[in-house]
């Protein structure tokens, strides 16, 4: 039998497996020259169809859970595809993790969740860390870009905190619904847009962003959200960014700068951090609790 700590180590590194496949999509999606619409539908389309294929028999339940925190993943994918077209890369990825903030913010009173003081300590260094990573990058950008990229943060968060709303039962089907929701409206806005150009390259790279980058993803955030709170899942899932100038060094031979690694050493270092100090704590609980019962 399975104790408390170890679920929720399990639960840790499930989110961990889960941030570095979503940290592909960048290099990925340059592969691709379509319309972002075009993107993120197509790419969602194929994940739709692998989740359900893992899934074999979901459970639509169109519970209010099961809901929300579909509607919050489809808004947030789109919002961000939007604030990607609209403003720099960096500003999207930057504003959109206002997330762990909205999460313990909202945690409290629909979760009953409250957030520890290593918590809080890590929302301050990662804050930190991010403005570090992406200071040679951030520019002004447009003002409705950089605003559908804070929009992106608080539906993220939403999308975390309705999910994890689900611990006891299967939040899986919120994300296929998700992304039947992002296919459709693809689908709706497609004849207003470009054609896309079919081609190896562009069907290879939609496979991978599909399959793995969001649909194998959905498999690991499912798993580590139902046993881990929504504070300590969203301060894991901030490493993705961490991942981005790795990628880019591997790809290009691009060497990230001293700010870059010193933000991303940051990062790493508050979400461990943090995630050691939560899982001690619930150890000792436990064997208190123990120690009680005998």
């Amino acid at each position: 039998m399975r104790t408390r700590t170890g679920d929720e180590v399990a639960g840790l590194a499930a989110m961990a497996a889960c941030a570095f496949l979503w940290s592909i999509a960048g290099l990925v999606i340059k592969l691709v020259d379509w319309n972002p619409l075009a993107i993120a539908g197509g790419r969602s389309l194929i994940a739709a169809v692998f989740l359900l294929l893992w899934v074999r028999r979901p459970r639509f339940t169109f519970s209010g859970a099961q809901l929300a925190a579909a509607l919050a993943n489809a808004a947030t994918m789109l919002l961000f595809v939007y604030a990607n077209k609209t403003t720099t890369s960096a500003n999207a990825i930057l504003l959109q993790y206002g997330a762990p903030v909205y999460v313990a913010l909202l945690g409290a009173p629909l979760l009953k969740e409250k957030p520890r003081a290593e918590h809080w300590a890590a929302l301050g260094a990662i804050a930190a860390g991010m403005i570090l990573l992406f200071m040679e990058g951030l520019g002004a950008g447009s003002l409705l870009g950089n605003l559908a990229a804070v929009a992106s943060g608080i539906t993220f968060a939403l999308y975390i905190v309705f999910m994890r709303k689900q611990k006891g039962g299967s939040p899986i089907e919120s994300v296929i619904l998700a992304h039947g929701m992002v296919a459709l409206v693809a689908l709706a806005g497609s004849p207003f847009l470009p054609a896309p150009t079919p081609s190896l390259r562009s069907l290879g790279a939609l496979a991978i962003l599909g399959v793995f980058q969001i649909g194998l993803a959905a498999v690991f955030f499912a798993y580590g959200i139902k046993r881990v709170s929504a504070v300590a899942s969203v301060l894991v899932a901030v490493i993705e960014p961490v991942f981005n100038p790795v990628w880019v060094f591997l790809v290009t031979g691009e060497a990230p700068g001293a700010k870059a690694v010193a933000g991303g050493l940051v990062i790493v270092v508050a979400v461990i951090v943090s995630s050691v100090i939560s899982v001690r704590r619930d150890s000792a609980a436990g064997d208190d609790a123990r120690e009680a019962s005998a």
